[in-house]
């Protein structure tokens, strides 16, 4: 008879678990794609014409994991462009980085109010069977919308601790690839880094758990190979699945 999913053999030995919340526990990554893009192309055409905004390629090398101020800069400075920097209270525009960030941002925002954002469901079955195990979770993102995305899509009761864009502004942490966000979840869940699974989609986040000294990091690969296995490893993951749910293994009883 077969019994409830277990956990799989790489996660037992560990005491607990941080989550990515954008593209790993729900599917909120398209929308935060479109909305940099809706951002960005206008500016690329009125600098010269460049190709526009991949919302795979760019999304996932470039901004995904990542502030809004350090995304928005780091696309900017792969295609050679410069602006002043600004800040995080700019008026949206293109003026400055900080500008085409809040740019993103009421572009994202005004999205939220013709989309529902759901959970992924291998997510929530590996939440789940974490929660049986007793296995404490933690939840990060960049955003300061994960904790209430994480609420209407009905999953913010299965984690015990959630560092979101709000928590990581009042507590000036660094971003992605910096470890700062997984390292204060982990203190809240009262569990050392090197006993701690991180499950990450972006490259930005799998090397901060490599750089955090995490127990074990899981890179995640929705992308069907655009993103290979191969470029999460060289950025820290040990283990690639195309879903969390595959961390889960059949139980038999």
């Amino acid at each position: 008879m077969t019994g409830a999913p277990l956990l799989a053999t790489a996660l037992r030995s560990l005491r607990a678990v941080v989550l990515d919340t954008d593209g790993v526990i729900i599917d909120s990554a398209r929308l935060h794609a479109a909305a940099w893009k809706d951002a960005f192309d206008p500016f690329l055409e009125a600098t010269g014409g460049q190709r526009p905004f991949d919302l795979v390629e760019d999304y996932l090398r470039h901004v995904d994991g990542r502030s809004r101020l350090d995304g928005a800069s780091a696309f900017l400075a792969s295609r050679g462009l410069e602006l002043p920097l600004g800040d995080a209270d700019d008026a949206p525009g293109s003026g400055t980085v900080g500008a085409l960030a809040a740019r993103k941002e009421q572009l994202f925002t005004a999205g939220l109010r013709t989309h529902t954002i759901e959970a992924w469901p291998g997510s929530v079955r590996l939440l789940d069977a974490l929660r049986r195990a007793r296995v404490p979770c933690a939840a990060v993102s960049a955003s300061r919308h994960a904790t209430e995305l994480l609420s209407a899509a009905g999953v913010l009761a299965l984690f015990q601790a959630v560092v979101d864009g709000n928590e990581a502004r009042r507590l000036d942490l660094p971003g992605k690839p910096d470890p700062a966000l997984f390292v204060e979840a982990a203190r809240r869940l009262d569990v050392p880094p090197r006993d701690t699974a991180v499950v990450e989609d972006a490259l930005a986040g799998v090397e901060a758990g490599r750089r955090g000294g995490f127990g074990l990091v899981v890179g995640v690969d929705r992308t069907g190979g655009r993103i290979s296995a191969a470029a999460l490893r060289r950025h820290g993951a040990d283990v690639v699945v195309a879903d969390p749910g595959e961390l889960l293994v059949t139980g038999e009883g």
